[in-house]
C-alpha cells in the first residue's frame, strides 16, 4: 500500500512535469530574454508553497549570474515594495493566479514601472492579465488522493524555474569558474579557485638545504619543518633536487653510513615540481597519477627555478580540494 502510493505519486508527477515540454515556446523564450535584458534585479515573489519554491528559484538565479532575491508578498504590501525599482523584473508565482497577497501588489509594481513575469497555471487569471510575460506551469491534477495538497503544481514550478535558470546560464555563457566565484565555500569553488600559492608552505616553513650539506643535515631540516621532504638548492639558490623521508627510510635499511655523504649523492635530481600559479586541483591530480606510486609532496618553483614553497597532500585535504 505505502510503496504503491509512493510509486503512483512519482508516476503522476512525471506525467504532469512532462507536459511542460510543450510550454517551452516563444512566450517562454520572450520571458527569458526579458530577464537577460534586465538592468536591475529579478525579484521573485509568491505565497505559501509557491513562495517556498520561489525562494529556491531566486537562490538558483543569484548563484548563477542573475542578481535576484525573494520578496514575501505580504511584507511587500507593508513596505518591502520599496526594494522594487523600474529597472527590475518581478517573477510572480501563483498556481491559480489568484493568490490575494500576490494580486494585491501587482498594480503597485506596474506603477513603479517594473516588468512582471507571471508563473501560473491560468493565462486568464488576475496574475496572468497583469503580467507582461506569461510562463504556463499549469497541471491537470495533483498527486494526492483528493487533489488538495500542492504536489504536481509545486514540482512543475520548480522544474520550470530550473529551466529558466539553465537557459540563462547558457545564454550568459556562465562558466564553471564563474560558478565557483559565487560558491567559494563549496567543494567546486575550492577546486576551481584555490591555487598552489594559496596552500603551499613558504618562507620559514619551506624546507630548503644547500647542496653542500650532508644527508644528516638534510634530515635535521626535514624533521624540523615536518613536511617529510626537503628541497636541495645550488649556490645560486636554484632547485637542484629533492630528498624525502621515504628515501631516507629505504637507505637506512642498508645502514646509516650514507648520512655523512653529501646530499647530492642521495637526492632525486628531477622530481615532480609545480608552479605556484597552478590550481590546487591540478596539483592533486599530479600527485595521485604519478607512477610507479603517488607522491605526497611537491616542491613549488618560480620562473627562475627557485624553490619558493612546498605543497603537501595534507594541505589539499585540509582545504577541502579532495
Amino acid at each position: 500500500m505505502i510503496q504503491e502510493s509512493a510509486k503512483q505519486t512519482i508516476r503522476i508527477e512525471l506525467e504532469e512535469t512532462a507536459r511542460l515540454l510543450d510550454r517551452i515556446d516563444d512566450t517562454f523564450e520572450a520571458a527569458v530574454q526579458c530577464i537577460l535584458s534586465c538592468r536591475g534585479r529579478v525579484i521573485v515573489t509568491g505565497m505559501g508553497k509557491s513562495g517556498h519554491i520561489g525562494r529556491k528559484i531566486a537562490a538558483s538565479l543569484a548563484s548563477t549570474g542573475t542578481p535576484s532575491f525573494f520578496m514575501h508578498p505580504a511584507e511587500a504590501f507593508h513596505g518591502d515594495l520599496g526594494m522594487v525599482t523600474e529597472q527590475d523584473v518581478v517573477l510572480a508565482i501563483s498556481n491559480s493566479g489568484e493568490s490575494s497577497e500576490v494580486v494585491n501588489i501587482l498594480p503597485i509594481i506596474k506603477r513603479i514601472g517594473a516588468t512582471i513575469i507571471a508563473m501560473c497555471g491560468r493565462r486568464d487569471s488576475s496574475l496572468g492579465r497583469h503580467a507582461d510575460h506569461f510562463i504556463d506551469i499549469g497541471v491537470e491534477r495533483e498527486a494526492g488522493p483528493y487533489g488538495l495538497a500542492p504536489t504536481c503544481s509545486t514540482t512543475a514550478t520548480l522544474v520550470m524555474g530550473d529551466a529558466i535558470t539553465v537557459s540563462l546560464i547558457e545564454a550568459r555563457q556562465f562558466t564553471a569558474q564563474d560558478f565557483a566565484l559565487y560558491h567559494p565555500g563549496g567543494a567546486l569553488g575550492r577546486r576551481l579557485l584555490l591555487t598552489v600559492a594559496n596552500l603551499m608552505h613558504q618562507g620559514e616553513e619551506n624546507p630548503i638545504v644547500s647542496e653542500v650539506r650532508t644527508a644528516k643535515e638534510a634530515l635535521f631540516t626535514m624533521t624540523e619543518k615536518g613536511l617529510g621532504a626537503v628541497s636541495v638548492v645550488d649556490e645560486a639558490g636554484r632547485f637542484a633536487g629533492l630528498v624525502t623521508d621515504g628515501m631516507i627510510r629505504r637507505l637506512l635499511e642498508g645502514g646509516n653510513a650514507f648520512l655523512d655523504q653529501p646530499i647530492t649523492a642521495i637526492m632525486t635530481r628531477e622530481p615532480l615540481t609545480i608552479p605556484a600559479g597552478e590550481m590546487a586541483a591540478t596539483a592533486l591530480h599530479v600527485m595521485e597519477k604519478h607512477e610507479p606510486r603517488p607522491v605526497t609532496v611537491l616542491p613549488v618553483l618560480d620562473a627562475a627555478h627557485h624553490p619558493i614553497g612546498m605543497l603537501h597532500l595534507t594541505d589539499l585535504l585540509r582545504s577541502g580540494v579532495i
